[in-house]
């Protein structure tokens, strides 16, 4: 995750952010920047990788940071639904099983 300064942190002043109240309003500031990046970076392979891979690492990120430990807090609160598995153990040949 690129972790950039205050000042290059510019979309509170082109976007009240404090509106996005639904995934609709989500989905369109989200298709916005894409486009803006596409229309300002040329329409090619380049930029449309650029797109997705910066789409795709900001969503790693997000489960990372943010579902992961959501997840495991509510597993804590709710219990698993997953039967407990038994331990993973070495063969002497390094195989697992």
């Amino acid at each position: 995750m690129p972790y950039i300064t205050g000042t290059a942190k510019v979309w509170d002043k082109f976007y009240d952010l404090g509106a996005i109240d639904c995934a609709g309003d989500l989905n369109y500031l989200i298709t916005e920047v894409l486009s803006t990046y596409l229309l300002s970076n040329g329409w090619n392979y380049s930029t449309m990788n650029d797109i997705v891979g910066a789409l795709e690492c900001a969503k790693m990120e997000f489960n990372r940071r943010i579902m992961v430990p959501y997840e495991d807090y509510k597993l804590g609160v709710n219990g698993d639904v997953y039967p407990t598995a038994p331990p993973i153990e070495e063969n002497k040949d390094d195989t697992l099983t």
